[in-house]
């Protein structure tokens, strides 16, 4: 489907390439096999590859050969304080809601997790979950596109109540159950704590090409490449007013991939145009947004080892 004839907002030539898509997340951790353990268990990934960094050990753990997280064993930490910017949530995307409910299955049923909630976005069906450490974890699956509401110029997307229980009944299989790790996934999108909506637009979309989606969402601003309905969410439900982070555990790093270098290239213009600091090793760009998260975008193809790099 060309969904460039569904798409209701401009994309311009200072646009993101629409083949961006997002990495493993990273996130700072005070109990590396803790989370290790939870991450394998409730959401069916496998360690990939791990290195220590000095004092610090980088593990990355996914699916196949996909990258979905990166934890780094920095126990010294402060816990994650709510009210400040960084990480609203990791959503993980799942092909079919076969492969969504096994995996909501699992971490409903692992007694670590705390259950946060599951609702119909209107292009997704979602089941929210707060890991040991804090950190929030969406679980979702997309509707086709032909079937997404487009409204004032905006992707529409509502929250309304979906019933797990109902979802896991319709859904669930034991082949799937038993597939576990063997099943794609992926980082869809993330979602952010920002202090503010107008800086985070400026960054995000005006300065590194993300096209707004949905700008009605109270309290809340989405953006994304292509016509998607979001890769990246920000909102000031608990943050409204925050500085810069203070080093504590959870979002270490939001990662991107674009397709070019040429996509880079435009990116880095962008940055020099504001003024705003980076680094550019060849094959990924790196700077910090206006609350001090470290935000990469890199080329296609990264191996784990590239990842556990940066």
């Amino acid at each position: 489907m060309d969904t460039t004839t569904r798409t209701p907002f401009t994309i311009g030539e200072r646009s993101i390439n629409a083949d961006t898509a997002m990495d493993a997340v990273t996130l700072r951790v005070g109990d590396l096999e803790g989370m290790s353990s939870y991450y394998a268990d409730a959401f069916a990934m496998e360690p990939l590859e791990e290195r220590a960094h000095g004092t610090e050990v980088h593990r990355v753990l996914g699916r196949g050969a996909t990258p979905m997280v990166r934890l780094i064993h920095t126990p010294d930490l402060p816990e994650v304080d709510p009210r400040q910017a960084g990480l609203f949530h990791t959503a993980f995307l799942f092909d079919d809601a076969a492969a969504l409910a096994a995996t909501v299955y699992r971490a409903a049923t692992d007694g670590r997790s705390r259950f946060v909630g599951s609702s119909d976005h209107t292009v997704s069906e979602a089941f929210y979950f707060t890991d040991p450490e804090g950190n929030g974890v969406e679980l979702y699956t997309d509707r086709p596109r032909e079937r997404w509401d487009y409204q004032r110029g905006q992707i529409f997307m509502t929250t309304t109540y979906l019933d797990p229980n109902a979802y896991l009944k319709a859904n669930l299989s034991q082949d799937v159950l038993d597939a576990g790790p063997a099943l794609a996934g992926r980082v869809g999108h993330v979602h952010l704590q920002v202090g503010d909506l107008d800086a985070a637009g400026e960054f995000y979309a005006d300065t590194l090409g993300f096209d707004r989606t949905m700008t009605e969402y109270r309290g809340a601003l989405f953006v994304s490449a292509g016509g998607y309905h979001h890769h990246i969410a920000m909102n000031t439900w608990n943050s409204a007013g925050a500085g810069p982070r203070a080093a504590s555990l959870g979002l270490g790093e939001v990662a991107i991939t674009v397709p070019g270098r040429a996509d880079l290239d435009a990116v880095a213009a962008r940055l020099n145009e504001r003024r705003l600091a980076f680094a550019d090793d060849g094959r990924s760009l790196t700077v910090d947004d206006p609350w001090g998260t470290k935000v990469t975008l890199s080329l296609p193809g990264a191996s784990v080892d590239e990842v556990l790099a940066r």
